[in-house]
């Protein structure tokens, strides 16, 4: 259970991650530059309110006379004290001679004030200064004298602080984290419920999937999502031909032991019959020792058909391709099978509609032709007919071997490929069969990169058909 979880857990985690990186950092991101965004604006805001207080200040102080000392307005120093407390700041007012005759803060009244941006005001230019570090802007305004033709006798120097601002956003950036981090938790449990609910079918097809190693053989459905319906037809299908191959090997493994032990119990038996004799006739001892060569050779047959299966197994990819005339090949296995037709009186042709020379392996090429050759012989009926068909193309050469025998019932068609399947197996021994055959001229078909077809009507005939690729395909 603790490991399950952790499996779950591990698999989890970089999933959260990667949506928290979809979900929770743009938003993140989006935060930090709308706070930036605000903070910028109020400072903006802030400088532009205090540009237009203080011209209006300006021009009151200018229409008034105030640097010239004549009249005293406490109205207006009443004003710079308001102005300078609403700013959370300072006012400062500089005659010409740099020196200060107005300070809100009482504290530099008659001292003098030369500064970079005092002496450029006093030249017409305005200066506007902010310091990040400490959090407050410096703003000068030239003061006109009275009467005169834009002549400048005096400065007023603003001071305002920001941190009024500051608290503000800062108490924006909380409630903004604080909701993120709501947001946060919110997103991680929808993740984890999106999780549990989406990963619910793979984590079944995955149970399923340990059911069937550990030896469950039921069929997997996982039906929730149309990729796990998928998935768990392909792998139960996959399933399915290993459960076939499992049987097909175990059934080889069976049909194998019996095909070497028949003719080796039938050995047994002839010969415990001679010893069991006494002064046995001489032509019963021949009857009995020719009997026990048939078997001896059927046993041979067996073991040379199961070797040469083993060394194509094992020896796919080694082809001793060469340039080889089929037609010629087609006539010399014609020529060694036509003793065993003429037993039965059946007729064995070859029709070459052109001459073909390919890339091939004469050797097995000529065992896998003559075993469907000899194959259309043994299973023929008395008088009847095999006749052998080449033609070709710019690419294949086709073989067909048609014969006039007892058929192959259509529900035995696919099956008869298979290593010892025998559609009849009691004609088989009668004939030598042992089921082999059809699965060496498949495999060495195959190793041609060829394909190898079967049509037949049961009580009419049956016709095999060979295509192989004029030039060989490594």
């Amino acid at each position: 259970m603790g490991r399950r979880f952790k499996k779950k857990v591990s698999m989890r985690i970089p999933l959260v991650i990667m949506l928290f990186a979809i979900g929770i950092l743009p938003m993140f991101l989006q935060g930090r530059l709308l706070l930036t965004s605000l903070r910028q604006n109020q400072i903006e805001a802030r400088i532009l309110e205090i540009q237009n207080q203080a011209l209006i200040l300006s021009n009151q102080l200018t229409q008034a006379g105030y640097l010239s000392g004549e009249v005293t307005d406490t109205l207006l120093d009443s004003q710079m004290d308001v102005l300078a407390d609403v700013f959370n700041g300072r006012i400062v007012i500089v005659d010409s001679d740099y020196q200060i005759i107005r300070d809100t803060f009482r504290l530099a009244e008659g001292k003098y004030h030369i500064s970079e941006e005092v002496i450029r005001c006093f030249r017409g230019e305005n200066s506007s200064k902010y310091n990040r570090d400490k959090h407050y802007l410096i703003e000068t305004f030239p003061i006109y004298g009275a009467g005169s033709q834009g002549r400048i006798d005096g400065v007023m120097v603003v001071t305002a602080s920001t941190a009024s601002i500051l608290n503000l956003t800062d108490m924006v950036g909380e409630k903004t984290t604080m909701f993120e981090v709501m947001a946060l938790i919110v997103m991680v449990v929808g993740i984890l419920m999106f999780m549990r609910l989406y990963m619910g079918p793979i984590y079944a097809f995955q149970r399923a999937l340990k059911r069937f190693a550990a030896g469950d053989m039921g069929e997997i459905h996982v039906d929730d999502y149309r990729e796990t319906k998928e998935m768990s037809a392909a792998v139960s299908q996959a399933f399915t031909k290993l459960r076939e191959v499992d049987n097909s090997r175990q059934e080889f493994v069976s049909n194998v032991s019996h095909e070497l032990k028949t003719p080796i119990t039938s050995i047994r038996v002839l010969a415990d019959s001679l010893m069991s004799m006494e002064d046995a006739p001489v032509e019963l001892y021949r009857e009995f020792m020719v009997d026990i060569s048939d078997e001896i050779d059927r046993e041979s047959k067996i073991i040379d058909d199961l070797l040469s299966l083993v060394k194509m197994d094992k020896s796919a990819g080694e082809m001793n391709i060469s340039q080889v005339n089929i037609g010629s090949l087609l006539e010399l296995i014609l020529k060694r099978i036509r003793p065993i037709a003429k037993k039965r009186n059946i007729e064995l042709t070859l029709a070459t509609i052109r001459e073909v020379t390919a890339e091939v392996d004469e050797v097995k090429l000529s065992l896998a032709l003559n075993n469907l050759v000899e194959n259309a012989v043994k299973y023929n009926r008395e008088d009847g007919w095999v006749r052998v068909t080449l033609d070709a193309d710019h690419k294949l050469f086709t073989i067909k071997v048609a014969d006039s025998g007892i058929g192959i019932p259509e529900e035995f068609q696919t099956r008869i490929f298979e290593r010892f399947y025998r559609v009849d197996k009691a004609r088989s021994r009668e004939t030598g069969g042992t089921g082999l055959g059809l699965a060496i001229t498949k495999n060495v078909v195959q190793m041609h990169r060829g394909i190898i077809q079967v049509n037949s009507v049961e009580g009419e005939g049956t016709v095999f058909t060979v295509q192989i690729p004029l030039t060989y395909i490594p």
